[in-house]
Order: structure tokens, then sequence, then C-alpha cells
């Protein structure tokens, strides 16, 4: 019997732990949709709403752009994604930071003309008042 109060107490403490962990997993998740569904279709609210004042996103091609490029790069049309799927996505939470890592695939329309890219993503995010922000992205390309 001993056993078994043991056993039981230590779920209980393993599932109270989880579900702490998971309730910021759920968190970053939702800002990670939202963030792909503001760049499938852009505004500069729900963009500037999204990340940090300090952003720092890396593109596959090795350009760097501020919150301000970021943000007007879409909003213009420069970078115009018609569709993006997340896939294999991973999310890590240290404190108030969140790695998170997945594989983009997307149909794009930059500067009017199409494409397609498959991207291996990286994105740091920042717990702040009123939830979490993207504060740094990295894209590397995808060779498969």
């Amino acid at each position: 019997m001993k056993k078994l109060s043991i056993t039981l107490l230590f779920l209980v403490m393993a599932t109270l732990g989880s579900i702490a962990q998971s309730k910021d997993e759920k968190a970053v998740a939702e800002s990670v949709e939202k963030l792909r569904l503001a760049m499938i279709d852009p505004t500069k609210e729900a963009l500037e709403n999204i990340a940090t004042e300090d952003l720092s996103y890396g593109h596959s091609g090795g350009k760097i752009e501020n919150k301000a490029q970021f943000v007007e790069a879409l909003v213009s049309g420069k970078s115009d994604f018609k569709t993006i799927q997340l896939t294999d996505q991973t999310i890590s939470i240290h404190g108030k930071t969140a790695i998170v890592r997945h594989s983009l695939a997307a149909e794009t329309l930059d500067s009017g003309k199409a494409g397609s890219v498959k991207l291996f993503i990286l994105t740091v995010w920042s717990k702040e008042k009123g939830g979490w922000k993207l504060l740094a992205r990295q894209a590397v390309k995808n060779l498969n």
C-alpha cells in the first residue's frame, strides 16, 4: 500500500508540473500561430503586436531585418506569403524565454514573383506584458 501511495504521489506531482509547463507551451504555440496568420494576411497592427521592439529577423539568404523593416516588407507585399505550413514544431520554455523550432513550407509571391520555400526556422520568444512576443527569428534553407 505504501508503494502505491508513493507512486500515486509521484504521478500527481509529475502531472502538476507538466500542466504548468504545457500552459506556457500552449500560449507560445498560439503566438506562433498568430505570427503565421499575420504573415499570410499582414496588417501593420498584427505584426507590430506580435514582435518585440528589439526584433532581429534573419532570412535564409543572410538578410537581417529589424522590427520596422520586417513589418514594412510584409505589409508592402515585398515579402508575400500565400501559404505557410509549419511542421515538426518543438517548444522549449526557459523562464520568460521560449525557443521554437519548426520546418516551414510556403508558397510566395515576393515582389509579384511566384515561388516556394522550404526552411528550418528557429524563433526566440519573450514573455512580456500582454503575452509572448517574437524577439528573434533565423531561417536556414532546407536542402531536402
